[in-house]
């Protein structure tokens, strides 16, 4: 990868607060290169330039690793694996499973997993209505208006979990669709190195008692 990403990346973990090691740096920059490599014959993101993954990426996933506990962490309508592959980078003891029934971004997760030598994620082709497991955490970049991600994905979700849904901007209208028995916990403002020109936010949600306690 450019001198320039690799300063663009270093320079967007600093902003971030967020110090890692010279192989998870390694990977990030592989998985760049081989997004890069395959976008341009299979189309997977409307991101071009190698320098624009970097924010709109690699650092836009990075910005979201301070809310993920795991231990088991599903990232549903995953696309080309993002944010679930940074953040199985950064985190190797994070157990995460990639979600999304667009085959051709499916078979870019599996290279970037073998080429990566990432073991702790597993990547499945299916809509998210027929997949079967549980998970502590639920992620969603931008699967789905906030109430449906919620509802498709609540099966999956273990007592006690916690949805994490990053979002843009946030119409009244999908804060009302939420379910009753659903609650945001935290709504905060995410900052992205190299990204000025989108609101970026990160929604926890969780189930609630009929009390408004956390279930």
């Amino acid at each position: 990868m450019t001198p320039v990403c690799e300063r663009l990346l270093d320079d967007g973990l600093a902003a971030l607060n967020v110090e890692i090691e010279r192989p998870q740096r390694q990977r990030l920059l592989s998985l760049l290169a081989l997004l890069h490599k395959w976008n341009r014959a299979y189309n997977l993101t409307a991101v071009r330039s190698p320098e624009a993954m970097v924010s709109r990426h690699l650092l836009d996933s990075v910005s979201v690793a301070f809310a993920v506990r795991g231990p088991t962490l599903l990232d549903v309508g995953s696309g080309p694996g993002f944010p679930g592959l940074v953040l199985a980078i950064l985190n190797p003891e994070l157990q995460v499973t990639l979600v999304d029934s667009n085959g051709k971004k499916v078979r870019f997760q599996r290279q970037a997993v073998m080429e990566l030598g990432l073991d702790n994620v597993s990547c499945e082709q299916v809509r998210v209505e027929s997949f079967d497991a549980t998970f502590d955490q639920i992620i969603s970049r931008a699967f789905a208006a906030l109430g449906d991600f919620v509802t498709l994905t609540e099966p999956l979700l273990a007592e006690g979990g916690e949805w994490l849904a990053m979002k843009g901007g946030l119409e009244s209208r999908e804060l009302e669709s939420l379910p009753a028995h659903v609650a945001i916990h935290q709504r905060l403002a995410l900052t992205v190195p190299g990204v000025d020109d989108a609101e970026r936010q990160l929604l926890r949600l969780g189930r609630i008692d009929e009390a408004g306690r956390r279930s």
